[in-house]
């Protein structure tokens, strides 16, 4: 699964978009940097409307009647069959700029924390799919993180990881005449081997702490 990252140096994210010759209106601006990003809070989205904003960790369908039901994750192999997802997929994609996510390793002692990033980048964009609900306090856009199998770096800590998009398929994944699952499904597979994982102190796990101690290696190898 994929239920914490973290965003907080956005240096190189607008220079790739450039890159990408992907066009889109800033509602963000100056980033606000969060080293532990968990569900229901604000993380950074390019939705494929154009629009670069902050959406809500957790999608929430339009047709719910309520906001209780929020996955924060759709899963490759069933993104298209589940009824949650199968709207999103084809008309409401984004992306999920991040400098690295969170996974929790089960061991018989417990859960341990590790911060993985990619070896060749400061940021990857992670595959998402976002939802608009009608809420009591007006328009709630709702994001879910895609997941996949893991590739070998990620199989030994988790049996689930996001799925990381290639920058040369980004403006695809945005493109919004693209509505065929089909086309996409190649793109929803595992990242390459090019990830570092660190291990990481229990200080993350609180969402209320958000501080560069979050990535910082643990003492207790």
């Amino acid at each position: 699964m994929c239920g914490r990252i973290g965003f907080f140096d956005d240096t190189n994210w607008k220079d790739a978009l450039q890159a990408s010759h992907i066009q889109y209106r800033d509602d963000i601006g100056t980033l606000r940097p969060s080293y532990n990003i968990a569900p229901t809070q604000l993380m950074a989205t390019l939705m494929n409307t154009g629009v670069y904003a902050y959406t809500h960790f957790g999608l929430i369908p339009h047709w719910a009647k309520d906001a209780k039901f929020q996955p924060i994750n759709a899963r490759a192999e069933s993104v298209t069959q589940k009824s949650t997802f199968k709207g999103p997929i084809r008309y409401k994609r984004c992306l999920v700029p991040v400098n690295g996510f969170y996974e929790w390793q089960r061991t018989d002692t417990g859960k341990v924390p590790y911060w993985i990033t990619s070896s060749e980048s400061s940021l990857i964009a992670l595959a998402g799919i976002y939802d608009e609900w009608l809420g009591p306090d007006g328009i709630v856009i709702g994001t879910a993180v895609i997941t996949t199998v893991p590739n070998d770096v990620m199989r030994p800590i988790h049996d689930r990881m996001p799925v990381i998009l290639q920058q040369d398929d980004w403006r695809f994944w945005l493109d919004p005449k693209v509505t065929e699952p089909d086309a996409l499904q190649p793109m929803l597979v595992p990242y390459g081997p090019a990830l570092m994982v660190t291990k990481v102190s229990t200080y993350v796990n609180s969402p209320e702490h958000n501080d560069p101690k979050c990535i910082s290696p643990s003492l207790y190898k």
